[in-house]
């Protein structure tokens, strides 16, 4: 399977192959940790100006990180920081600190708690949008990255280890990946939902809006 193809929505994860856990690293790839700061380019806010609706911050320092392993010693890094509104998200290769293959900034655009299995079905199920071939958020129309079908797909299961100053724990998600080209050299808009449960058992459906990044884009301090 083509693990680039794979992040940037070309394939989607195979949920169900066998992966193998490993200890989440005290640093992880391009510096990147807990407690640790990162910039990002000034003139990336000038660039997307017209062409994203992403939104870049100023400095942030990372509240926390997490692990999800795709197998076939591929992984996704994501950083948490500590303004809830955003989170960086690296796919490695090799190791979780390996070769960088792709990085994406995210923007969470809204983050609901569901409370019964009848909403999760009308959010995120048979009854919902999410997992048809395009969906509209905003008025732009986005690209189903992950299945095959006519209509609509499964959400593709991943499983997400998560360590902070405070605590470690896992979240399962059932995701799907949406995205369009901006009219950027390799800048493309990401669309991603996410119902996601924790370890009390709390489930939530997250939509984050995503933009592809170059490693030069930002840097630790």
């Amino acid at each position: 399977m083509g693990w680039f193809k794979q992040l940037m929505g070309l394939e989607a994860p195979n949920a169900n192959s066998n992966t193998t856990s490993a200890a989440l690293p005290a640093n992880g790839p391009l510096g990147l940790a807990c407690g640790k700061g990162v910039m990002f380019d000034s003139t990336l806010k000038l660039l997307l100006d017209g062409n994203s609706a992403v939104i870049i911050p100023g400095a942030q320092e990372i509240w926390s990180m997490s692990v999800v392993d795709l197998g076939q010693s591929n992984w996704l890094a994501r950083f948490y920081m500590n303004d809830e509104d955003y989170w960086l998200q690296v796919h490695t290769s090799g190791a979780v600190d390996g070769q960088v293959e792709s990085v994406i900034l995210f923007n969470y655009v809204s983050y609901v708690t569901v409370n019964s299995e009848a909403e999760l079905r009308r959010l995120a199920g048979p009854q919902s949008l999410i997992g048809l071939p395009t969906y509209t958020h905003d008025g732009v129309e986005y690209t189903r990255e992950w299945g095959t079908e006519d209509g609509q797909t499964e959400l593709v299961a991943l499983s997400e280890r998560v360590s902070n100053p405070d605590e470690s724990y896992t979240v399962e998600h059932r995701s799907m990946l949406y995205a369009r080209d901006t009219g950027l050299t390799d800048r493309r808009e990401f669309l991603l939902f996410s119902v996601e449960e924790d370890a009390e058992g709390t489930i939530s459906l997250s939509t984050s809006l995503g933009i592809s990044l170059y490693t030069t884009d930002l840097h630790t301090i």
